[in-house]
């Protein structure tokens, strides 16, 4: 392993954040980057370190968080918007040129600091005190952030405050994971792999609970304390999330995922809605149309169930359970609808994909926080004989390499 100083020229960002330097032994990714600098750096394995920016690039600026240069939870706070937000397109038209499709992907729509409503933490013991934040870059190490300019100020208000209420919970060994929802009642925070005997500290932490004025609070799936519905406001309707459960990380990309989907499937009236969650787009589109929502989690299903118990003015809104990786809805059932719209998890959705290829849908709106795998359900379908009418990416995941994308599709 040498431990001599290279000069690398930095040429391209890769898909992790990442600067990219070609040289005769190969790539080497040289973390922080940016295309266009010339750096000098320790090489081994194909990654620099020791790393010196000796020629900066015109796009850099001023990182805005303290804890950047440590920091896992962003990778890309060094680059100008623009050169941002196209870097993060070029993301999508990649993942899609390497499936062979050919297609315009529109600009992206920006998210913003300060927007982000969900975070997921975590949390160790160093010694006597307990750490609270994100891993280091490529390390199992714990940055203990005292900031954080992606999320909701609630949050960044309540880091002291969580920190207090994982002391009684840590594990003996290993990490404690905390999610935290910011709700239109206040806070939503769910603890998982707790010490098993925090059944014996449940008045401590129910007192802590409400000093911090949390709405709810949540140990190892069981709800502590409940003061407030910890409520979403889906579009005038009041949706409370299952502890820890999905939601879309912020309102402003929600909002624009929604208005690109409703675009997408035109004037249906009757549409299914896979992998829906608890309703994030079924009850927007039931304001027009009949929703079939299908969703494997128990818990989602139930929270939308219980948002429609109080009449809304929408159309009907029928619920299935029912594991769409093993048990997509099969052609035939498909047939049934006017448009379908799907937003698997980061494996996409190839089994559903398949049989929507086989399907007479004449319109799909396909979402996913995972370019790589909608690009091979996009093939999917564009092979099944649909066209492919619009690719847009909605920035939800700021200064990070993930990337939200909603395609619409009709069938030819």
């Amino acid at each position: 392993m040498s431990k001599e100083i290279m000069q690398l020229q930095v040429t391209s960002l890769g898909h992790r954040g990442d600067g990219i330097a070609e040289t005769a032994d190969g790539p080497v990714f040289v973390p922080g980057a940016l295309p266009g600098e010339t750096v000098s750096a320790q090489v081994a394995g194909g990654r620099a370190n020791h790393i010196r920016i000796e020629q900066p690039s015109p796009e850099r600026i001023e990182p805005i968080c303290r804890h950047f240069d440590a920091c896992g939870g962003c990778s890309v706070q060094q680059l100008a918007p623009g050169a941002y937000l196209d870097w993060k397109r070029k993301l999508v038209e990649k993942a899609l040129s390497d499936r062979g499709i050919d297609a315009a992907v529109e600009a992206v729509v920006p998210g913003a600091a300060g927007t982000r409503r969900r975070a997921v933490l975590t949390a160790v013991r160093a010694g006597r005190h307990v750490l609270l934040g994100y891993h280091e870059k490529a390390s199992h190490r714990l940055v203990d952030i005292r900031e954080c300019p992606v999320l909701v100020p609630e949050i960044v208000a309540a880091l002291a405050g969580l920190k207090r209420l994982a002391e009684p919970l840590m594990p003996k060994k290993g990490e404690l994971r905390v999610t935290v929802l910011s709700t239109t009642a206040g806070l939503d925070v769910t603890f998982d792999q707790a010490n098993r005997n925090y059944e014996q500290k449940i008045a401590q932490l129910s007192q802590l609970a409400v000093e911090l004025d949390l709405a709810r609070l949540s140990v190892n799936g069981e709800t502590l304390l409940e003061v407030r519905p910890p409520a979403l406001d889906m579009d005038g309707t009041a949706v409370v999330p299952p502890p820890g459960g999905f939601t879309q990380a912020t309102l402003a990309a929600e909002t624009a995922l929604c208005a690109l989907v409703m675009e997408g499937l035109g004037m249906p009236k009757k549409v299914a809605d896979l992998f829906a969650g608890s309703g994030t787009f079924a009850l927007r589109v039931a304001k027009s149309a009949s929703v079939h929502a299908v969703e494997g989690d128990a818990a989602a299903i139930k929270a939308l169930e219980n948002a429609l118990r109080i009449p809304k003015g929408l159309k009907q809104v029928t619920m299935e359970r029912r594991d769409l990786f093993r048990r997509p809805l099969m052609a035939e059932e498909l047939n049934a609808f006017d448009a379908v719209v799907f937003d698997p998890p980061r494996a996409g959705a190839q089994a559903q994909a398949e049989q929507l290829a086989l399907s007479a849908v004449p319109h799909i709106a396909a979402v996913s926080c995972n370019p790589a795998t909608l690009a091979r359900d996009l093939r999917i379908l564009i092979d099944g004989g649909y066209e492919l009418q619009t690719v847009t990416p909605v920035d939800q995941f700021v200064f990070s390499p993930h990337i939200e994308v909603v395609a619409n599709l009709s069938r030819k």
